[in-house]
């Protein structure tokens, strides 16, 4: 694991981060313990563009594309 330099640890500033619930915004500090715990149990995914277009060409009807 990363170790952070003493000096640099006192440099840093904490990150408050947020997520969409029921539709709007808010802070994951502000949760209640069940839903912070859910928050960080979640699998959090990155769309790759490529899959995006293999999925268009599927439902439009098309041929998929290759990449």
């Amino acid at each position: 694991m990363n170790q952070i330099h003493p000096d640099m640890q006192a440099k840093r500033t904490p990150c408050e981060v947020w997520t969409r619930v029921m539709g709007y915004h808010r802070p994951v500090s502000q949760f209640n313990t069940g839903k912070k715990s859910e928050h960080y149990s979640r699998k959090h995914f990155s769309e790759c563009v490529a899959a995006n277009h293999h999925f268009l060409a599927a439902y439009a009807g098309e041929t998929a594309c290759t990449v």
